[in-house]
């Protein structure tokens, strides 16, 4: 999760740099934008994600075990 939010800074710094000196209402800058708000929206993404249950971590461990079994129709 770190990863993404250090990426939103670079891409937030270069955005910043980039409407400098192409101006806000560049489509420069307005791309720049974009690509830092697809970045926030990936980070939300990643938070909603729910966590494992003790199973899910469990067979995760232990794939082999009777309680891990699927079974295809």
């Amino acid at each position: 999760m770190s990863n993404i939010k250090e990426q939103i800074l670079e891409e937030v710094k270069q955005a910043r740099d980039t409407c400098e000196v192409s101006g806000t209402d560049s489509k420069e800058c307005v791309a720049a934008w974009d690509a830092v708000e697809g970045l926030e929206a990936e980070a939300s993404n990643q938070k909603s994600d729910k966590p494992k249950n003790s199973l899910e971590i469990y067979c995760d461990d232990n794939p082999d075990a009777a309680e891990c079994r699927l079974y295809e129709d």
